[in-house]
Protein backbone atom coordinates (compact mmCIF):
# COMPACT_ATOMS: atom_id res chain seq x y z
CA UNK A 1 0.00 0.00 0.00
CA UNK A 2 1.31 3.33 -0.83
CA UNK A 3 1.61 6.30 1.62
CA UNK A 4 1.34 10.38 0.77
CA UNK A 5 3.11 12.95 2.70
CA UNK A 6 1.58 15.85 3.21
CA UNK A 7 2.85 19.48 3.96
CA UNK A 8 2.07 23.18 4.57
CA UNK A 9 4.38 25.92 3.28
CA UNK A 10 3.93 29.73 3.50
CA UNK A 11 4.15 31.27 0.62
CA UNK A 12 4.30 30.05 -3.56
CA UNK A 13 8.23 30.74 -3.91
CA UNK A 14 8.76 28.36 -1.32
CA UNK A 15 6.61 25.67 -2.87
CA UNK A 16 8.45 26.10 -6.25
CA UNK A 17 11.56 25.48 -4.09
CA UNK A 18 10.33 22.09 -2.83
CA UNK A 19 8.67 20.70 -5.90
CA UNK A 20 12.23 21.32 -7.27
CA UNK A 21 13.86 19.45 -4.54
CA UNK A 22 11.48 16.72 -4.81
CA UNK A 23 12.06 16.36 -8.78
CA UNK A 24 16.04 16.44 -8.03
CA UNK A 25 15.48 13.97 -5.25
CA UNK A 26 13.84 11.58 -8.44
CA UNK A 27 9.98 12.08 -7.40
CA UNK A 28 7.88 11.78 -10.65
CA UNK A 29 5.42 14.61 -11.65
CA UNK A 30 2.61 12.56 -11.55
CA UNK A 31 3.56 11.82 -7.36
CA UNK A 32 3.71 15.33 -6.73
CA UNK A 33 0.49 17.60 -5.96
CA UNK A 34 0.60 21.20 -5.14
CA UNK A 35 -2.60 22.85 -4.28
CA UNK A 36 -2.94 27.08 -3.41
CA UNK A 37 -5.76 30.13 -3.10
CA UNK A 38 -5.50 31.31 -7.24
CA UNK A 39 -4.35 35.23 -5.99
CA UNK A 40 -4.04 36.26 -9.70
CA UNK A 41 -6.48 39.46 -9.24
CA UNK A 42 -9.15 37.75 -10.88
CA UNK A 43 -11.52 38.50 -7.54
CA UNK A 44 -10.54 41.93 -7.87
CA UNK A 45 -10.87 41.72 -11.47
CA UNK A 46 -14.44 40.90 -11.25
CA UNK A 47 -15.45 43.25 -9.20
CA UNK A 48 -13.90 46.23 -11.28
CA UNK A 49 -16.40 48.17 -13.17
CA UNK A 50 -14.28 51.16 -14.12
CA UNK A 51 -11.15 51.68 -16.90
CA UNK A 52 -8.93 49.43 -15.20
CA UNK A 53 -10.90 46.31 -16.45
CA UNK A 54 -8.69 45.12 -19.25
CA UNK A 55 -5.55 46.14 -16.82
CA UNK A 56 -7.17 43.57 -14.29
CA UNK A 57 -7.77 40.60 -16.70
CA UNK A 58 -3.58 41.39 -17.89
CA UNK A 59 -2.50 40.86 -14.50
CA UNK A 60 -4.51 37.97 -14.16
CA UNK A 61 -4.09 36.24 -17.40
CA UNK A 62 0.32 37.30 -16.47
CA UNK A 63 -0.04 35.59 -12.65
CA UNK A 64 -1.99 32.31 -14.78
CA UNK A 65 1.26 32.29 -17.21
CA UNK A 66 3.62 32.29 -14.13
CA UNK A 67 2.44 29.60 -12.39
CA UNK A 68 1.43 27.46 -14.97
CA UNK A 69 5.01 28.18 -16.36
CA UNK A 70 6.82 27.35 -12.97
CA UNK A 71 5.17 24.46 -11.81
CA UNK A 72 4.01 22.87 -15.49
CA UNK A 73 6.56 19.82 -14.88
CA UNK A 74 3.93 18.51 -13.04
CA UNK A 75 0.82 16.57 -14.27
CA UNK A 76 -2.80 18.51 -14.46
CA UNK A 77 -2.48 21.96 -13.37
CA UNK A 78 -5.66 24.02 -13.88
CA UNK A 79 -7.57 26.20 -11.87
CA UNK A 80 -10.34 25.48 -10.09
CA UNK A 81 -13.48 27.13 -7.55
CA UNK A 82 -14.45 25.12 -4.74
CA UNK A 83 -18.38 26.21 -4.09
CA UNK A 84 -18.71 28.38 -0.97
CA UNK A 85 -14.44 28.36 -0.42
CA UNK A 86 -12.97 30.13 -3.45
CA UNK A 87 -10.45 29.97 -6.78
CA UNK A 88 -7.69 27.14 -6.29
CA UNK A 89 -4.78 26.70 -9.01
CA UNK A 90 -4.07 22.71 -8.36
CA UNK A 91 -1.91 20.37 -10.06
CA UNK A 92 -0.66 16.76 -9.79
CA UNK A 93 -3.08 14.00 -9.05
CA UNK A 94 -4.68 16.22 -6.28
CA UNK A 95 -6.43 18.24 -9.40
CA UNK A 96 -8.30 15.11 -10.57
CA UNK A 97 -9.83 14.83 -6.68
CA UNK A 98 -11.01 18.08 -6.02
CA UNK A 99 -11.90 18.55 -9.71
CA UNK A 100 -14.97 16.85 -8.77
CA UNK A 101 -15.78 19.19 -5.82
CA UNK A 102 -15.41 22.39 -7.83
CA UNK A 103 -17.79 20.81 -10.39
CA UNK A 104 -20.24 19.02 -8.12
CA UNK A 105 -20.27 21.16 -5.51
CA UNK A 106 -19.62 18.66 -3.13
CA UNK A 107 -20.64 18.55 0.40
CA UNK A 108 -17.45 19.29 2.15
CA UNK A 109 -15.72 21.50 -0.27
CA UNK A 110 -12.39 21.02 0.06
CA UNK A 111 -12.46 19.61 4.15
CA UNK A 112 -13.86 16.94 2.22
CA UNK A 113 -11.65 16.57 -0.70
CA UNK A 114 -8.87 16.02 1.59
CA UNK A 115 -10.50 13.80 3.72
CA UNK A 116 -11.76 11.38 0.45
CA UNK A 117 -7.33 11.30 0.07
CA UNK A 118 -7.08 10.01 3.17
CA UNK A 119 -6.18 13.10 5.48
CA UNK A 120 -7.80 13.07 8.76
CA UNK A 121 -10.58 15.32 9.38
CA UNK A 122 -9.11 17.27 11.91
CA UNK A 123 -5.68 17.69 10.05
CA UNK A 124 -7.87 18.22 7.00
CA UNK A 125 -9.95 21.68 8.43
CA UNK A 126 -6.24 23.19 10.00
CA UNK A 127 -5.25 22.36 5.83
CA UNK A 128 -8.27 24.24 4.61
CA UNK A 129 -7.94 27.24 7.14
CA UNK A 130 -4.38 27.77 6.25
CA UNK A 131 -5.02 27.21 2.35
CA UNK A 132 -7.36 29.44 2.73
CA UNK A 133 -5.40 31.57 4.53
CA UNK A 134 -2.70 31.82 1.36
CA UNK A 135 -0.23 29.36 2.59
CA UNK A 136 0.40 26.13 0.12
CA UNK A 137 -0.28 22.23 0.17
CA UNK A 138 2.17 20.33 -1.06
CA UNK A 139 2.08 16.07 -0.82
CA UNK A 140 4.00 13.73 -2.39
CA UNK A 141 2.62 9.67 -3.29
CA UNK A 142 5.35 7.20 -2.34
CA UNK A 143 5.28 3.25 -2.74
CA UNK A 144 7.29 2.58 0.08
CA UNK A 145 9.11 3.86 3.80
CA UNK A 146 12.28 5.31 2.24
CA UNK A 147 10.48 7.13 -0.31
CA UNK A 148 8.00 8.74 2.24
CA UNK A 149 11.43 9.20 4.61
CA UNK A 150 12.62 10.98 1.68
CA UNK A 151 10.08 13.17 1.42
CA UNK A 152 9.45 14.21 5.11
CA UNK A 153 13.39 15.00 4.69
CA UNK A 154 12.90 17.19 1.96
CA UNK A 155 9.64 18.76 3.68
CA UNK A 156 11.80 19.25 6.62
CA UNK A 157 15.04 20.66 5.29
CA UNK A 158 12.62 23.36 3.45
CA UNK A 159 11.64 24.47 6.76
CA UNK A 160 7.37 23.00 5.97
CA UNK A 161 4.89 22.77 8.60
CA UNK A 162 2.22 20.33 9.35
CA UNK A 163 4.20 17.59 8.05
CA UNK A 164 1.80 14.44 7.85
CA UNK A 165 1.75 11.19 6.35
CA UNK A 166 -1.25 8.71 5.21
CA UNK A 167 -1.82 5.74 3.72
CA UNK A 168 -3.24 5.82 0.71
CA UNK A 169 -6.78 3.23 0.06
CA UNK A 170 -6.00 0.42 -2.01
CA UNK A 171 -7.91 0.14 -5.18
CA UNK A 172 -10.74 -2.17 -4.80
CA UNK A 173 -10.90 -4.62 -6.96
CA UNK A 174 -14.39 -6.15 -8.92
CA UNK A 175 -15.92 -9.54 -7.68
CA UNK A 176 -16.56 -11.58 -10.09
CA UNK A 177 -20.63 -13.07 -10.24
CA UNK A 178 -20.44 -16.62 -11.61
Amino acid sequence: MGKAVFCIVPNYAQALRVVGDLKSSGFSNNDISVLMPDKSGTRDFAHEQGTKAPEGAVAGAGAGVAVGGALGWLAGIGALAIPGIGPFIAAGPIMAALSGAAVGGAVGGLTGSLIGLGIPEIQAKQYEGKIKGGNVLISVHSEDSSETKRAKEIFERAGAEDISTTGEAPVKKEMKMS
